[in-house]
């Protein structure tokens, strides 16, 4: 399959409000002008008419995130292909693709129970980003081809999630990371794909071997200036949200973020500086190192 970027996220929020807050006055998202008024928030950030939608629901957790197709070939393929696979998957409605701003998706689950959208055709509204707190912009390539950034998902079959992912939606392989937690010679350790789509961004998706009630570990978004992360930093400590993992820099990815909590309980990576890279002549890494520097996770 011809995956482009990570396109969109649906978060679902027992308190949607608590979203527009963070994403406004914390993130520095915008408020999407073109999107209904129908108790949803909406997050914009760049030309796409939205990144992050937030449903109120009876849980706190990311519902499904959205990958873009090339074009209405590549979605008719990969259909074809899930098929072929034996892997169940429903048609999205003409409502779901409206509200998606999408011409056709389809819905399915990872082997992992993670929910998934393939999806062609998005929506450029060319609104003009104007972030509440003055950010510049957010790096998500040329009118979004870049995606939003990147997502971290629970992943306990890891295996035979890796495998989805790169066998069947034709994610490519960046880096492998495996943990240790205690000093115990028997502890089997977890391990960390990190996986690319067809766009430069280091990663887009990374699978973590181990479950999570919120489906996710975390999010990521990238900012275009260092300080723009030192500015999110002091606004994240004024107001007394738990930094998840305190300020570093990245071994893979090189990227210098810092984690923070969510409204819905997983982590939002809030970084700059990821890599950008070229595929043709990459060769997939094994690191044994997360981070230069920092990055110290609290407990």
């Amino acid at each position: 399959m011809n995956i482009r970027s990570l396109g969109y996220a649906w978060i679902e929020s027992t308190d949607p409000a608590k979203w527009l807050d963070y994403g406004t006055n914390v993130l520095g998202l915008m408020v999407a002008p073109n999107m209904p008024d129908d108790g949803n928030v909406y997050l914009k950030m760049d030309a796409r008419p939205f990144r992050f939608a937030v449903q109120k629901g009876a849980q706190d957790r990311l519902s499904i995130l959205g990958w873009e197709l090339y074009d209405k070939a590549d979605f008719e393929a990969a259909k074809a292909e899930l098929k072929k696979a034996g892997v169940a998957f429903e048609e999205g409605s003409k409502a779901d693709c409206q509200l998606r701003c999408v011409r056709e998706l389809v819905r399915l689950k990872d082997p992992s129970d993670n929910t998934l959208e393939l999806y062609w055709g998005a929506d450029l509204d060319y609104a003009k980003f104007i972030s509440p707190l003055g950010i510049a912009g957010f790096e998500t390539g040329f009118n979004g081809d870049m995606g939003f950034g990147h997502a971290v998902l629970p992943a306990p079959k890891l295996k035979e999630t890796h495998a989805f992912y790169r066998n069947l939606l034709g994610l490519g392989d960046v880096d492998y990371m495996h943990f240790h937690f205690n000093p115990d010679p028997n502890d089997p350790g977890m391990g960390l794909h990190f996986m690319h789509c067809q766009n430069p961004r280091h990663h887009s998706l990374a699978l973590f071997e181990a479950p999570n009630p919120t489906g996710c570990v975390h999010l990521m978004v990238e900012v275009l200036d260092v300080d723009e992360v030192g500015y999110c930093l002091d606004r994240v400590n004024e107001k007394q949200i738990p930094i998840v993992s305190t300020l570093g820099r990245h071994t893979n990815d090189r990227m210098l973020s810092f984690y923070m909590a969510t409204p819905s309980g997983f982590a939002m990576e809030f970084g700059t500086g990821g890599l950008k890279m070229d595929w043709e002549n990459y060769t997939p890494t094994v690191s044994t190192l997360p981070s230069i520097w920092g990055h110290k996770f609290q407990h």
